[in-house]
């Protein structure tokens, strides 16, 4: 019995990953009197529940300045197009909180002891301030239910409730999680270190967000958010339950937390997402963080990496106008794991990886989530980290030092142990806020104050240390740092037309000829000193008939993607409107922020 209950928990762990699962799976079709009479009829329920990110969150960087993209994104679109309640249609979703909502009101009549029932229902709040940090962040002020209500409620009806209400009633949720969820759950599901990592990334996320929005006025209760980041992120800390993976190998340690097929054990997963395509868990998403479809890293991801001596790369006088193979040179090691670099071989192709140029891209490549291999079964069964624990080392990190309570010893037991993996010098709290980065400065021009060097130095570690892994675009966000989202992604350097080595072998790949010319068929091109015939590409601008486009023409310049000017409407397009047809059908539901 134990075998098969356990079996049937985990086929609705892994199912429950998907998003379209809760619409699949009715729990309040469920007579409560038939349904929730034991434990494991709670197990059975609640976990089918829980909602992991999958291998998808390698492509959640296309929101952020990460990232070049032609998909159909909606911040881009928002910035490029004429927005309003009327084109914004999605994200108004509430079955999930009926179906958290029905299984918090029936567990109590439950034969399970107390300990069970708290466990449960911790799981179960837990999810509910998931659900509403979500729409927080899309909406800020929601309407907040904690009750199961029936068609006819006037509740259903109600206007919004204030964000500082519904953010108190999140964070009671989380408190009574972080309390009474149990330590051991089965694999892939959250339990009490996953809970308290998420409550920390919540603290830390409202507390920023307060402190640097001048529009909600909410900046004095910033403090007591940030606090309570630093007070669970300090629990992870020192329970002494995980470390930070490293081997002493500098130049792959990084990169192995995202290619291997097995994390369960490793020490630096507070929780994993498990795939295994034997068992119906496919994680391919190669051909998508690979190649030439839909997104490419940008050029300003790759000046954000430190040298490895761990001067910036950007206070070189020609560093706007390095080359491929230059800019690869003498980088923090992270910069390689993450990015395709110069030399790297793909499988099975023996000789260096040549980079396609394509019109709308950058010319890098990801290499973060990337399984080198033909091996369809190690392709598929990548493990993805749902929780790391560098994540709360590094909220550790940022709220201390945005409470101005940094010290050298707390920088010591954080994000030197990133640097340390990645074989980085120190970051020395000291010369950080005696010279900071005038690159970052730019950037983040609200950061001010004793620790504004080490502040944004903290910034420049966690944009490099969870790059492709979808936490950009809401940091970006609670900075209030959407302005820099109005800036289109770039690409590679070229200096003007002729021959590059885009492989560091000192010998040319590909040649950039002008728009007028023809493209030669291969007994007409060209070889290399190895015989190998260069990649041909007609170059001009975004208004020629070419293969890539310069931002100075057959001049050079960086790779140009767009052109489309963007616009970022501050405070507006913080937030989302309520779809216009939920406004219809309730009154009381009011537009904030200038939307109609």
């Amino acid at each position: 019995m134990k075998n098969t209950f356990l079996y049937i928990v985990s086929v609705l762990i892994l199912a429950a990953c998907n998003d379209d699962f809760m619409d699949r799976f009715p729990q309040t079709s469920i007579a409560p009197e038939e349904f929730f009479k034991t434990e494991e009829d709670l197990a059975l329920y609640i976990y089918g529940l829980d909602s992991l990110p999958g291998m998808g969150q390698y492509q959640a960087d296309q929101s952020s300045d990460n990232m070049a993209t032609t998909g159909a994104i909606e911040i881009k679109n928002i910035m490029t197009g004429s927005p309003s309640s009327q084109t914004i249609t999605g994200g108004w979703h509430w079955r999930r909180l009926r179906n958290i909502n029905y299984f918090l009101n029936n567990l109590t009549n439950t034969n399970a002891s107390p300990e069970a029932i708290n466990h449960f229902e911790g799981l179960a709040r837990f999810y509910r301030a998931q659900f509403y940090v979500d729409m927080v962040k899309r909406y800020s002020d929601v309407p907040w239910y904690d009750q199961l209500l029936s068609p006819t409620d006037e509740e259903l009806f109600k206007p919004r409730d204030p964000r500082a209400f519904v953010m108190e009633k999140v964070m009671e949720d989380l408190e009574f999680a972080s309390t009474h969820v149990r330590e051991n759950v089965p694999t892939g599901s959250h339990g009490k270190w996953a809970v308290k990592n998420y409550y920390a990334r919540t603290a830390l996320y409202e507390g920023t967000y307060r402190k640097y929005h001048e529009e909600l006025s909410l900046q004095q209760s910033a403090g007591a958010f940030l606090s309570k980041a630093t007070e669970l992120s300090q629990e992870i800390i020192s329970s002494g339950k995980f470390s930070i993976y490293m081997t002493g190998q500098p130049q792959t340690d990084y990169h192995s937390l995202f290619s291997s097929q097995n994390l369960i054990g490793n020490p630096e997963m507070i929780l994993v997402n498990p795939y295994d395509i034997n068992k119906d868990r496919n994680s391919n998403i190669n051909f998508t963080v690979f190649g030439t479809y839909e997104q490419s890293p940008s050029r300003d991801l790759v000046q954000t990496y430190l040298m490895q001596d761990g001067s910036r790369f950007t206070d070189q006088p020609s560093y706007e106008t390095l080359q491929f193979v230059e800019e690869f040179q003498d980088r923090d090691p992270r910069m390689s794991q993450t990015l395709v670099y110069p030399g790297w071989v793909r499988v099975p192709d023996p000789a260096p990886y040549v980079p396609l140029m394509n019109r709308n891209f950058t010319g890098y490549y990801q290499r973060k989530g990337y399984n080198n291999t033909i091996d369809n079964i190690a392709i598929g069964s990548l493990d993805v980290p749902v929780y790391r624990y560098a994540e709360a080392l590094l909220t550790y990190a940022e709220a201390k030092a945005e409470l101005n309570e940094l010290s050298q010893a707390d920088l010591d037991i954080s994000v030197n142990l990133l640097r340390t993996r990645a074989g980085m010098p120190h970051l020395d709290l000291n010369q950080a806020n005696a010279a900071p980065d005038p690159f970052l400065m730019e950037k983040y021009p609200q950061v001010s104050g004793p620790n504004a060097g080490v502040l944004l130095e903290i910034r420049r570690e966690r944009r490099v240390e969870f790059a492709m892994e979808g936490y950009r675009h809401d940091d970006l966000m609670r900075w209030a740092s959407g302005k820099l989202l109005e800036r289109i992604p770039e690409g590679m350097y070229f200096p003007g037309l002729g021959k590059y080595d885009l492989t560091g072998d000192g010998h040319e790949d590909i040649i950039l000829i002008d728009k007028e010319s023809n493209i030669p068929t291969d007994p007409e091109k060209e070889r290399n000193e190895l015989g190998t015939l260069l990649v041909y590409y007609r170059a001009g601008t975004v208004n020629d008939n070419v293969t890539v486009y310069l931002r100075n023409g057959e001049n050079g310049g960086t790779l140009v993607t767009e052109t489309t000017p963007r616009q970022f409407i501050d405070p507006k397009y913080y937030y989302r409107p309520i779809p216009i047809q939920q406004v219809t059908l309730n009154n009381n539901l009011q537009q904030i922020f200038g939307w109609e």
